[in-house]
């Protein structure tokens, strides 16, 4: 894994706690519309330096290209809900496309988007620290 600079640490965890008080204010009502953007440039900052984190060296072996891998999937996904929940929030295309199918696929779906990354993220972040520790042996 490559070690981040000391601005990027403060964007990477910046990010992240954009993203936890920009879904804890949207869900408890909070000005829904401003903390849905403020979750989803925090997602885009977290993103963006956990990618940059990430980057191969081309030194590692299979199991942690696989752990990088599907933890740059969770970054996608947390982009996407993100998105989910500006879409909630604004409404841009309610009226763009048919109710039953943004029923289906908008309305409160970035929960379970936001889920499944948190749950990659979580995984693969353990999963990295004992495959590190394992390798230092």
């Amino acid at each position: 894994m490559k070690e981040l600079s000391r601005p990027q640490e403060i964007c990477l965890a910046l990010g992240a706690l954009m993203m936890v008080v920009g879904t804890g204010c949207y869900v408890f009502n909070v000005l829904p519309k401003l903390f849905s953007v403020v979750f989803f440039l925090g997602a885009v900052a977290f993103a963006s330096m956990q990618i940059v984190a990430t980057m191969s060296d081309g030194s590692d072996d299979m199991t942690l290209r696989r752990l990088k891998k599907i933890m740059r999937i969770a970054d996608v996904c947390f982009i996407i809900a993100g998105l989910l929940m500006l879409e909630n929030a604004y409404m841009m295309l309610y009226n763009v496309i048919p109710l039953d199918i943004w029923l289906k696929y908008c309305w409160n779906n970035w929960v379970i988007v936001l889920l499944v990354a948190a749950i990659l993220e979580i995984y693969t972040s353990h999963r990295i620290s004992y495959e590190l520790k394992k390798k230092d042996r």
